[in-house]
Formats: C-alpha cells, structure tokens, sequence
C-alpha cells in the first residue's frame, strides 16, 4: 500500500494530522496522539509540539 493511502488521524494536543504505523495496526482505533511529545503533555493541550 502506498503512503498517501494510508488512513489518517487528528492529534488531540497538537491537531497536526498523522498517518497509519505498522506499529499501531491492532490498536489503530485507540491511537489518540501522533507522538510520545504529545501523549506526554495530553493534560496540557495548549503546550503545543513543534
């Protein structure tokens, strides 16, 4: 499958858009974060990654 046609998700701390990892394939639905970064500062949403 190429690149562009993986499925895609909004970060809920940085509301950067980010792709499908082959790490993530069984938990997909469960991926909230699009980084460690981010998953770290989820209790702060206005401490955005840059």
């Amino acid at each position: 499958m190429k690149k562009q046609y993986l499925p895609t998700k909004i970060c809920v701390v940085c509301q950067r858009p980010f792709a499908w990892r082959k790490k993530w394939a069984k938990v997909w639905n469960e991926v909230k974060y699009c980084s460690e970064r981010c998953r770290r500062n989820k209790n702060n949403p206005n401490a955005k990654s840059s």
